[in-house]
């Protein structure tokens, strides 16, 4: 073989192993990711609305403070939601994207000052007053590792109730969110109904609270029932779990132990209530 052809050879070789690492990076990169969303739920509380404005939310898969990196939710910002109506299984659907693989350490929600608060006996919606902590980001901490290929849902379970203070003399009502997070890979859910009988009809019961303890009697979480009496309780951690309902005029019901398994939503019996 000529020093010539050897010379280009060698040259279609090197072509080749460049094509070869190209086509590999691009792989690894589409590969080395997850995908994340992040589901906003409520506990209930003693309001008729509580709106809230959310104008950007973050992530960081860092310590450093500068490394945030904001998620594009499909319909932009901002995201305007009333927390009250997210129960009976009801969720806002926050953001669903794809991330590098990693630690993800925090997500945050950063708050506009437009947000406002509806009670019984008034008319008019209640300014929110915002602390400047909040316009600035409230920060969750995850530290979830994702692993490549996965799907990863993060339950934002807003305590409402918890959330909202009212100031003594000035009459302010003041917003410093509690939100517990929890991630469905992690996690369960209980689904169940709650009827009462009216003239020997099944009767939905809408707006009751549910109440989900552990065996040692510990309460975990609550949630309301829709209009049809429907209910769905998210983000439980695997194990024994027992309902509770308490209604003016009915018996207290106490559920048998309903075991909740990750990934997986338990079933309940229906719930009917009786009468003193």
């Amino acid at each position: 073989m000529s020093f010539k052809c050897l010379k280009s050879f060698f040259g279609i070789g090197v072509m080749l192993m460049l094509l070869m690492f190209n086509c590999n990076s691009d792989n690894g990169s589409k590969n080395d990711t997850a995908k994340v969303q992040l589901k906003l739920v409520d506990e209930p509380g003693d309001y008729l609305e509580v709106n809230i404005e959310i104008i950007d939310i973050q992530y960081k898969s860092s310590d450093d403070e500068e490394n945030w990196v904001s998620f594009n939710p499909e319909g932009g910002y901002p995201i305007n939601v009333d927390i009250t109506e997210l129960i009976a299984g009801n969720s806002l659907l926050l953001t669903d994207e794809v991330v590098p693989v990693g630690i993800l350490k925090q997500v945050r929600l950063v708050l506009s000052d437009n947000n406002t608060l509806k009670i019984e006996g008034e008319d008019d919606l209640i300014p929110l007053e915002t602390p400047s902590a909040q316009k600035s980001g409230l920060k969750l901490n995850l530290n979830e590792e994702l692993e490549s290929g996965f799907v990863y849902s993060f339950i934002l379970d807003w305590n409402v109730q918890k959330s909202i203070v009212k100031a003594g003399n000035s009459g302010k009502y003041i917003l410093k969110p509690v939100i517990k997070v929890n991630v469905e890979v992690n996690s369960g859910s209980i689904s169940g109904k709650v009827v009462e009988i009216i003239e020997e009809v099944e009767t939905p019961v809408g707006n009751q609270v549910v109440e989900v303890y552990t065996t040692d009697d510990v309460l975990v979480k609550d949630t309301l029932t829709d209009e049809n009496g429907d209910f769905v309780i998210q983000g439980l951690e695997a194990g024994n779990y027992i309902l509770k309902i308490s209604r003016e005029g009915y018996l207290e019901y106490v559920s048998e132990e309903v075991i909740v398994t990750v990934g997986n939503i338990e079933p309940a019996e229906t719930i009917v209530l009786e009468l003193e």
